[in-house]
């Protein structure tokens, strides 16, 4: 059996702003909700079926630098709080392509926070991004 290596160095683009050079992680659960099918006379528990279509329930964690650049961290999310921004995700810089696709999701930011320093350290951010539809390029 073949294995193939991946070496995590994805690239990060929150609303149309490449923050590749400031991620230190990025995290996407696609997630579709449990609906439960389960009615008289069955045995066991169900979910979903080919006839029950639940809603997506995505969450995405990014870990940023904090940067006060023009167009770098803090320019770029500040203003995202409490609304709806697109976010696109590649495991690797390149083209898109089957080995590399490109996840894009359209999520709302409830929070950020615009300082979080300690002394002799780098000033990072994690952001919680939920909701919206994840969709999945391979060209």
């Amino acid at each position: 059996m073949s294995t193939s290596v991946y070496l995590s160095n994805p690239s990060i683009v929150i609303n149309s702003v490449d923050l590749t050079d400031q991620c230190t992680s990025a995290v996407i659960n696609y997630v579709y909700e449990q609906l439960e099918t389960t009615a008289f006379g069955d045995t066991a528990r169900k979910f979903g079926g080919s006839a029950v279509t639940s809603l997506q329930n995505n969450t995405l964690d990014v870990t940023l630098y904090q940067s006060y650049a023009a167009s770098e961290t803090e320019a770029t999310i500040f203003g995202l709080v409490g609304i709806n921004t697109t976010i696109v995700i590649k495991p690797a810089a390149s083209a898109v392509s089957a080995t590399n696709p490109s996840y894009t999701i359209s999520c709302y930011l409830s929070s950020h926070t615009p300082i979080n320093a300690s002394l002799g350290a780098l000033s990072e951010i994690t952001l919680s991004f939920a909701g919206g539809t994840v969709t999945k390029a391979t060209s």
